[in-house]
């Protein structure tokens, strides 16, 4: 079995990845089975290149803040800001701090320079205004979309003015209280303030839409689309925060779902400008439904890819990866029996797999599921492999050295 897996073992390139699919797909998502370490960043980052290069690839979108993305949009398209500014300011999760997505952003300035509009490369990020301990304050968002408003429309169509909108949002510590991740009672989510910023959200959308031919005319199909991005921002954002107050057992389920619906609203956007080479967690991207254990509890969502899957159908590919090992973690050789414990067997590192392909030199013999010691690492659930396109397997991932 060793030797036939090693028959259709690739790898890691641009070509090898397009011959998985009978078309070239309007969106390739790259899943990563963990956070935090540059290795699968890295891959990502040569990838694209080869992508960007080669297969006429123009946009990447990473797992990070839609609207801080922006800046780091402005910065690549055209230098707007500095390389430590937009790492600082322009990622969520912390991900700025990252060499790797250094790398990334410094080379598509360098790959811009020079270029006309048309040839550029992009960056967008698309989660949404969202940490793991609170959900920022839908000022920006809101404010925002008031502005363009402000800006091209009467004013006396606009539901209200920005004076309104900062008197409901008052200071914005009472929206990302940490508490409230935890404790609903401390969410400012269902005040009345909160409900009134809904519905005033939900106009001020309205009105972008029904103003769609004059607002592109007036600006450009690159502003509106900004436009539309705070628009999903906002009511996404005071929606999530309504749903922080509730008090009932599904709440976690639901905002996880929620957070994901975010995601895959600004996916089917960017769809747009196909092709997008997407990179996030395996669980976000993947067909089947995602679910993981937090409180005690197991909490099941459709992850964003699953959503783009089902609209966007064989224009969606998906690459999974695993890793081997990442033994500073704890996480050491797979068993034999188990799919990363196969792939583990294969000198060329990293590699490509055609998903069905491997599932048919397998045979009937199916894969153990591996369990990891590091809640951070999540292994491929083998019953995963008919909905995944190929996976992509990296033996021994590193800790990263800090300054690298």
């Amino acid at each position: 079995m060793a030797n036939d897996i090693k028959d259709i073992a690739h790898a890691v390139d641009a070509a090898s990845v397009m011959r998985l699919f009978a078309s070239p797909p309007r969106m390739l998502a790259l899943g990563e089975p963990t956070h935090g370490v540059d290795a699968p960043l890295l891959l990502r980052n040569a990838l694209f290149r080869q992508l960007v290069e080669r297969e006429g690839y123009r946009t990447i979108t990473i797992e990070s803040d839609c609207v801080a993305g922006l800046l780091v949009d402005d910065y690549v398209t055209t230098g707007t800001g500095t390389l430590d500014e937009v790492m600082e300011r322009g990622f969520g999760h912390g991900l700025g701090t990252s060499t790797a997505n250094r790398e990334l952003v410094r080379w598509m300035r360098a790959f811009n320079d020079g270029r006309p509009a048309s040839d550029r490369v992009r960056f967008a990020g698309f989660d949404g205004p969202l940490e793991m301990a609170y959900a920022a304050s839908p000022r920006e968002a809101i404010t925002s979309l008031h502005r363009v408003l402000t800006d091209h429309v009467d004013t006396g169509l606009l539901p209200c003015t920005a004076g309104t909108l900062d008197r409901l949002l008052g200071a914005d510590e009472r929206w990302t209280d940490p508490a409230a991740m935890l404790d609903p009672s401390a969410s400012f989510g269902r005040s009345a303030e909160a409900g009134q910023l809904r519905l005033l959200a939900d106009d001020l959308g309205a009105l972008l839409d029904a103003w769609t031919p004059h607002l592109i005319a007036v600006t450009s199909r690159d502003a509106f689309d900004r436009a539309l991005l705070y628009a999903r921002a906002a009511s996404g954002l005071l929606r999530y925060h309504f749903w922080m107050a509730d008090m009932s057992p599904n709440r976690l389920s639901r905002l996880t779902g929620l957070r994901d619906q975010m995601m895959a609203g600004n996916l089917l956007a960017l769809a747009e400008r196909a092709p997008v080479l997407v990179h996030a967690h395996n669980s976000h991207l993947q067909r089947d439904m995602s679910s993981m254990r937090m409180g005690g509890s197991r909490l099941e969502w459709w992850s964003a890819g699953a959503v783009v899957n089902a609209r966007l159908g064989e224009e969606y590919g998906f690459l999974a990866t695993a890793f081997g090992t990442m033994r500073h973690q704890g996480v050491d050789v797979p068993p034999p029996d188990t799919l990363e414990g196969t792939l583990y067997a294969l000198p060329e590192e990293p590699c490509l797999v055609n998903a069905s392909e491997l599932t048919a030199v397998l045979g009937a013999t199916g894969f153990a599921r591996r369990t990891s010691p590091y809640f951070g690492y999540a292994p491929l659930d083998p019953a995963h492999l008919a909905r995944i396109d190929g996976v992509v397997f990296m033996k021994d991932i590193p800790e990263d050295v800090p300054g690298d």
